[in-house]
């Protein structure tokens, strides 16, 4: 059985959302991230990405990891084209120009729109909207994403999804990216196509199901 390890309050969203939305069957093995406690290597500390144990699948000591057999994968944009492809069905690249597509659209949005979405999402969930810095972020987060996401809203305005006209692995990991963008709504006006196509998947039952267990987790 596929073992993932990590909490849903982090990368894990994308291989366990993909996960779900194939109906396979995996283990969750939580794993906090080592930056949330305050002694992560206490003997009493919960199972956490600086454990030894932990060090020995990911010696980066990031989360997620999984692993299926001997196979051991420690990239959240690899994990999920791994499953796609070992499971197969529609969520999958059905051919190699296929496949090149949904790489394509991952790429954008690691190296793209991951970083400034992030950089914002922290300002936001550290309260600093409201400080010169947070605003100077902002606005620069802003500005950096104004091309990526320009060109996702170009495809999305002629098309329902990423690859193929239909859902596959590429809209989860783009949405995922995205996501982080939505907790600043100015970011995400300009972009109707974009909204309509998040709010298509995020209303998908894999998605509702996993957020809900991810708003249970501990903060």
């Amino acid at each position: 059985m596929v073992v993932i390890y990590g909490v849903l309050r982090s990368r894990v969203t994308r291989p366990v959302w993909l996960m779900r939305e194939l109906g396979q069957p995996f283990e969750l093995v939580p794993v906090m991230q080592a930056y949330r406690l305050e002694h992560p290597q206490a003997a009493d500390a919960p199972f956490n990405t600086a454990s030894p144990d932990f060090l020995t699948l990911n010696p980066a000591g990031q989360i997620p990891v999984m692993v299926d057999g001997d196979l051991v994968l420690t990239e959240s944009m690899a994990i999920p084209f791994y499953l796609a492809k070992k499971f197969g069905g529609p969520l999958a690249p059905a051919s190699a120009e296929e496949e090149a597509e949904a790489l394509q659209w991952a790429f954008a949005a690691i190296t793209g729109i991951e970083g400034p979405a992030l950089d914002m999402l922290q300002v936001i969930q550290f309260k600093r909207t409201d400080t010169e810095e947070g605003q100077a972020v902002l606005a620069k987060a802003q500005q950096q994403l104004a091309r990526p996401l320009s060109r996702l809203e170009g495809h999305l305005a002629e098309h329902d999804f990423l690859v193929g006209d239909r859902f596959t692995v590429a809209d989860i990991l783009m949405a995922e990216c995205v996501r982080y963008v939505q907790a600043h709504a100015p970011a995400m006006e300009p972009y109707p196509a974009i909204r309509t196509w998040l709010g298509r998947c995020q209303s998908r039952p894999a998605f509702r199901d996993m957020m809900e267990e991810r708003a249970a987790e501990p903060l």
